[in-house]
């Protein structure tokens, strides 16, 4: 009995240590599997932390190209109210060049009337002159 006890002994070892090689065996699977999944839970929240930091500047950005688009939606307005002034501004500009040049028109008119008339009252004392000059010989030469 002793020797079955024994040899039942020796082959509990046995069996033990296949047992045991076998958990060493699938504790370093399952270890080799947790640095694994270590190592891509730390690229992962580095990735994590990397898109947050973009988000958070993709964020400031959009603020910031708001507030832009904002002045420059106003700067916008800004310049159609000036536009609209400005053709204001042109078109009485126009209005009043065209009295000056109708005025202007009117004055050379004028002008060349006056000069004709002028020119008609200098022929007619001219004539007149010569009338007179013509009388005053007659008259000189008949009083001597």
């Amino acid at each position: 009995m002793n020797r079955l006890l024994s040899i039942f002994n020796c082959l509990g070892v046995g069996v033990l240590a296949v047992l045991c090689a076998i958990q060493w065996q699938a504790n370093s699977r399952l270890e080799n599997n947790l640095e694994q999944l270590d190592k891509t839970r730390i690229e992962q929240s580095t990735k994590i932390a990397q898109q947050e930091s973009t988000l958070k500047d993709d964020a400031a950005d959009l603020e910031d190209l708001r507030q832009r688009l904002s002045m420059s939606e106003s700067q916008l307005q800004k310049a159609v109210a000036e536009g609209t002034q400005l053709k204001a501004t042109l078109s009485k500009w126009m209005a009043a060049v065209n009295q000056r040049d109708t005025a202007l028109k009117q004055t050379g008119e004028r002008i060349k009337k006056l000069a004709g008339e002028r020119n008609e009252a200098i022929q007619k004392f001219n004539d007149l002159a010569d009338k007179y000059n013509s009388l005053v010989k007659q008259m000189g030469g008949e009083s001597k």
